[in-house]
C-alpha cells in the first residue's frame, strides 16, 4: 500500500506535466498504481474496510468473557463448541480493535524533582551468603530523586528498629535531611491508609519529625511514582551480590558502603551525569541534621533463667549470677545488648544478628571451675507446703511421681488449696486421697468442698422451739 508521502509525490508530479509513464519509472511504482492515484485525485491513504468474522458473535464473546473470567482461550473453545467456525487469532484480533478484555494503555510520563525535595525508600528479598551459610534477606535502599545517590543496607529482618536505623545510617551518608521520604504502603511505616490518605505509626511519624522529614507512600500499583529505588535493586543483585560471600552481617554492609560509594562516583548513562556531581548541588538544599542523633534503640523485659542467661531473638547473653531470678530491662541496638539490673548494674554484649540459637558467655559471668552454677531451689511451693502442713509429706511425693500435672504446676496448685481452705477438712480429704492413689488436685478440691460444706455449713431443718 502507498504511503501518504508516494500519492502526494504522484499528484505533484502530474500537476507538473510529468507524464504516468515517467512517474512510474521515478518511483520505481506500476503505471497501473499510478493511474489509481491520479483518478483518486487525493493523497489520503484510504482505508480498507473488510468484514470482521467475529463481528456476528460480538454479544456472545461479551458473555463468554465474563463467565470465563477474561480467559479468551476459554471463550474460543465455548464459541467453536456451539458452532462458531472463528479461528482463535481471528477472536484476539478482534478484541483488541474492538478493546474487549483488554486494558487501556495510559502513556507513561515523567517525575521531575527539584535537589533537596525527595528521597525513595523500599525493601527487596535476597538471598546472600553469609558466614558459610545461604539465607534470606531484606535489602533495605534508598535513593536521593534529583541526584541519585544510593545507599543500601542488607539485614536478616526489616521492622520498625531495623527501619529506623536504616534511615538513619542513610541521612548521615547523605549529609542532611529531604523533605519528604516516599515509601510503598509498607505496613513497618503505615498506620492506616493508601496513597494520600496514608498515615504513619505515630513512633515513625515521632523519629520522621525529630530528623526533619515526613513520609509520604503512592498510590496502589503506581509503581512508576517509585521507579528511582526499584530500579537499583536489579543492580544490585546481579552486580554487588553476583559471587560475594561475607563473613558477618557486620562485613556485608561495610563491603556494601564502599559498593555505594563507588557506585555513585561512577558516570551513569541513563542520567548523563555522575551522581557524586549532582550530589554537590544538590547538598546545599538538604536540612542540616539534628546535633546529636540518639542512637535508635529497642527496650525489652526480660527475667533471668536459672543458668544466668537473658534470652532475646533465639540468642541467649549471659548476666551475674547473682541476678538469677530477677528482672532486667535490655536495651537492644544495632551493634550491642544492654542489660540492665539498676542504675549501677550494666552488663554490655555484642548483637548477633539474626537467628543465631548462640549463648554468648562473657569471662566475669563463669563461674570458678568445678562450682558450676548455684541454681535456686526449682520448687518453693514444696517447701511452703510442708511448712504449712507437714503431714502432707508423703502425699506430695507420691503426686509429683505419679500426677499427670507438671510438678510445678501441681504444686502450685496445691499451696492454693492449703493456703484457702480449713486444715481439718483439708487434711481429711488427703488422706483418702493417698489412701486410694487420687492424685487428680481438681477431684481433691471438691473431696475438700464436701467436708468444708458438711462441717461448716449446717441447715436449719426447722424443728426447734419458739
Amino acid at each position: 500500500m502507498l504511503s501518504q508521502a508516494q500519492r502526494t509525490a504522484i499528484l505533484e508530479l502530474s500537476a507538473k506535466g510529468v507524464s504516468k509513464h515517467e512517474i512510474a519509472r521515478v518511483l520505481q511504482l506500476s503505471r497501473l498504481t499510478v493511474r489509481k492515484v491520479l483518478q483518486s485525485n487525493s493523497s489520503q491513504v484510504p482505508e480498507i474496510r473488510r468484514a470482521e468474522k467475529a463481528e456476528p458473535y460480538r454479544q456472545q464473546i461479551l458473555d463468554l468473557l465474563h463467565s470465563c473470567k477474561g480467559n479468551l482461550v476459554r471463550v474460543h473453545e465455548e464459541l467453536t463448541a456451539g458452532g462458531a467456525a472463528l479461528s482463535y487469532p481471528a477472536l484476539t484480533a478482534f478484541c483488541r480493535k474492538q478493546g474487549i478484555g483488554q486494558t487501556p494503555v495510559v502513556p507513561a510520563g515523567q517525575y521531575h524533582f527539584e535537589p533537596g525535595v525527595e528521597m525513595q525508600h523500599d525493601t527487596s528479598p535476597h538471598a546472600v551468603q553469609v558466614g558459610g551459610r545461604k539465607c534470606q534477606a531484606q535489602t533495605a535502599s534508598a535513593v536521593l530523586c534529583y541526584s541519585r545517590m544510593l545507599f543500601f543496607q542488607i539485614n536478616p529482618t526489616f521492622q520498625r528498629f531495623d527501619c529506623k536505623v536504616f534511615l538513619t545510617d542513610a541521612l548521615q551518608y547523605m549529609g542532611g535531611a529531604v523533605q519528604r521520604v516516599m515509601i510503598d504502603n509498607t505496613h513497618v511505616v503505615v498506620l492506616r491508609g493508601t496513597g494520600r490518605e496514608m498515615v504513619p505509626v505515630p513512633e515513625m511519624d515521632a523519629f520522621a519529625e525529630r530528623l526533619g522529614f515526613r513520609f509520604v507512600a503512592h498510590a496502589i500499583g503506581n509503581a512508576n511514582r517509585s521507579a528511582r529505588v526499584e530500579r537499583p535493586f536489579h543492580f544490585i543483585e546481579n552486580n554487588f551480590l553476583a559471587g560475594r560471600t561475607f563473613a558477618s552481617w557486620e562485613d556485608l554492609n561495610r563491603q556494601a558502603r564502599q559498593w555505594c560509594d563507588k557506585v555513585n562516583s561512577t558516570y551513569k548513562k541513563h542520567i548523563r551525569a555522575v551522581p557524586r556531581e549532582l550530589f554537590a548541588v544538590e547538598r546545599l538544599h538538604l536540612k542540616p541534621l539534628p546535633a546529636w542523633i540518639p542512637e535508635v534503640y529497642r527496650l525489652h523485659q526480660r527475667m533471668v533463667d536459672i543458668e544466668g542467661y537473658v534470652a532475646l531473638h533465639t540468642n541467649r547473653y549471659s548476666v551475674p549470677v547473682n541476678w538469677i531470678g530477677r528482672r532486667v530491662e535490655v536495651r537492644e541496638t544495632r551493634d550491642k545488648i544492654e542489660i540492665q539490673l539498676d542504675a549501677r548494674n550494666l552488663v554490655t554484649h555484642a548483637r548477633i544478628a539474626g537467628a543465631g540459637y548462640q549463648r554468648v558467655m562473657l569471662a566475669q559471668h563463669r563461674p570458678p571451675r568445678g562450682q558450676g552454677v548455684q541454681r535456686p531451689d526449682a520448687h518453693p511451693e514444696e517447701k511452703a507446703i510442708l511448712a504449712a502442713a507437714p503431714e502432707m509429706a508423703d502425699y506430695v511425693a507420691g503426686m509429683k511421681q505419679r500426677g499427670r500435672k507438671a510438678p510445678t504446676l501441681a504444686l502450685r496448685q496445691l499451696l492454693r488449696l492449703v493456703r484457702e481452705y480449713p486444715r481439718e477438712p483439708l487434711l481429711a480429704a488427703v488422706r483418702e486421697a493417698a489412701r486410694y492413689g487420687l492424685y487428680d488436685l481438681d477431684r481433691l478440691e471438691r473431696m475438700i468442698l464436701r467436708r468444708v460444706v458438711r462441717d461448716y455449713f449446717l441447715l436449719d431443718d426447722g424443728s426447734h422451739d419458739d
